[in-house]
């Protein structure tokens, strides 16, 4: 197994057991191959990395919840789904297939692995989950109120990783009884 493969594994572990599953089940993942191996964002993509993460990152999280990918800035953010999900969650689909230099080699390595892909506008800040690796902005498709995971291991190769989960809202004032976690 390659080093990429070792450290994705261990840094989405972490997060799995950092969140909580009573939160719902949409989550966002987003991904630079470019900043994985060092470079800028977009600059250098790779198949071979994005494989690599991709897979790890379907072993921690593809039994347990509905991945979207966000695609890079060439196709607006856009974020490839399943149909079924775009349909469960009434996303807007686009007409997008993104391949390495528009969309980025992660969400292309997705693309390919799902059995009826789509690529939707957006997903109406559902997520409960985000992963960002190597700085790719996820934080606009997270459900509020985001808490940011602590992570001991941050980085997959030279991409820092940041991951955050939604909470319930705190509301009252107080004389406000609150659930324990």
């Amino acid at each position: 197994m390659s080093a990429i493969y070792e450290q994705a594994l261990k840094v989405l572990t972490q997060i799995h057991e950092l969140t909580d599953p009573k939160m719902g089940n949409l989550m966002v993942i987003g991904c630079s191959s470019s900043t994985v191996l060092g470079d800028q964002p977009g600059t250098n993509s790779s198949r071979d990395v994005a494989e690599q993460l991709h897979q790890a990152a379907m072993e921690v999280f593809g039994e347990k919840y509905d991945i979207a990918v966000q695609c890079c800035e060439h196709l607006n953010r856009a974020l490839i789904v399943e149909r079924k999900v775009a349909e469960r969650y009434g996303l807007t689909m686009v007409n997008a297939v993104p391949y390495e230099k528009a969309g980025g080699a992660f969400a292309t390595v997705h693309y390919a692995s799902l059995t009826d892909p789509v690529a939707v506008e957006d997903i109406h800040s559902l997520a409960v989950l985000g992963i960002d690796i190597g700085g790719v902005m996820v934080g606009m498709h997270l459900r509020p109120v985001v808490v940011p995971l602590k992570l001991k291991e941050r980085k997959i190769g030279e991409a820092i990783v940041i991951a955050g989960a939604s909470r319930l809202k705190y509301i009252g004032g107080e004389r406000t009884h609150y659930q324990a976690k």
